[in-house]
């Protein structure tokens, strides 16, 4: 009978270890200072297309102490079935010495780095950080950017809209054991005058936002990331354009956020978070579009928080495996 893999072997840690390595603070902290940092390298993300409709996404990046590549799979056709729509790993080596020191779960660091992306721009841009907070889509994303946002901004309330009904009620009952409050709703737009902070997270298959955002709205949509997906619709778009501002995650959202392209709106001025990092934060006023498409220097902030050693003082024993 063939030997099962634990959950740590040779430096590969499972799902459940990947998580514990990353706090949702700690991370967003841990983003902040990647921005800040002159070392990081971080080159354009390779996407194959695969037969089956399915892509595979190669994302490197390193700094001046670790290299990192995230190698996984984004495979629509899963939705429904037992296998995850995302696969893969994130494989971590030392500049220095070329050992290889980590693997880390691919999904579990994509759905955590993205929201905690998300954490980290409200904290700067949100003018009611605490909310409520409407959360579109109930997947993968919906679950982090709840868990992200009632951990590091004391949100109390959750408003939940979903295609499905029993995702919804799902991620209710969870919201419920993190302490929060939770209502489910059908009409996402009905629910924008009550939330003045929103996270936008469904698979990008058609517009789910159309009516305009409160004046003191903090929205951040992270389920487009292709120039052909969009959930926002284009008047959303305009209307935040014009009496409010857009920020983009990294400079590759130029020419990857759908949402903006799709209303003809020109990426190219817009502000990144890098830039608002390093430059200072002016007051919000109006509403602010946060549009997130993903950046391999996201899951570098990952892998360098994970090779920090525990808050007991221990080095996680992956971090010491070397092949």
């Amino acid at each position: 009978m063939p030997v099962q893999p634990s959950s740590l072997t040779a430096g590969a840690l499972d799902a459940t270890a990947t998580r514990a390595c990353l706090p949702w603070n700690a991370l967003a902290d841990e983003i902040g200072a990647l921005l800040r940092d002159d070392t990081v390298s971080v080159p354009a993300r390779t996407v194959l297309p695969l037969p089956g409709g399915g892509s595979l996404f190669v994302m490197p990046a390193t700094d001046s102490q670790v290299a990192m590549t995230k190698l996984i799979t984004l495979t629509p056709a899963n939705a429904g079935t037992h296998r995850p729509a995302i696969q893969g790993d994130v494989v971590v080596f030392d500049v220095l010495t070329g050992e290889r020191r980590l693997v880390l779960d691919g999904p579990t660091i994509t759905a955590r780095r993205t929201a905690a992306v998300s954490l980290l721009a409200a904290r700067h841009l949100a003018q009611k950080p605490a909310g409520p907070l409407l959360i579109v889509g109930a997947g993968v994303q919906g679950l982090a950017h709840l868990e992200a946002f009632v951990e590091g901004l004391g949100v109390t309330e959750v408003w939940i809209a979903s295609r499905s009904a029993a995702s919804a009620q799902k991620l209710a009952r969870h919201a419920a054991t993190l302490g929060a409050q939770a209502h489910t709703v059908t009409d996402a737009d009905a629910a924008l005058p009550h939330c003045p902070l929103v996270a936008v997270c469904t698979p990008a298959h058609a517009v789910v936002l159309s009516a305009p955002p409160r004046a003191d709205a903090f929205v951040a949509a992270v389920g487009a990331f292709t120039e052909n997906m969009a959930e926002l619709s284009p008047s959303f778009c305009h209307h935040v354009a014009a009496h409010g501002r857009i920020v983009l995650d990294s400079d590759d959202a130029r020419h990857e956020a759908g949402d903006l392209l799709q209303a003809g709106l020109d990426a190219n001025p817009l502000p990144t978070l890098g830039q608002l990092v390093r430059n200072g934060f002016a007051p919000a006023t109006g509403p602010v579009l946060f549009k997130s498409c993903g950046w391999a220097g996201w899951d570098l902030a990952a892998a360098r928080l994970a090779m920090r050693p525990h808050p007991a003082g221990a080095t996680h024993p992956a971090a010491r495996t070397t092949p």
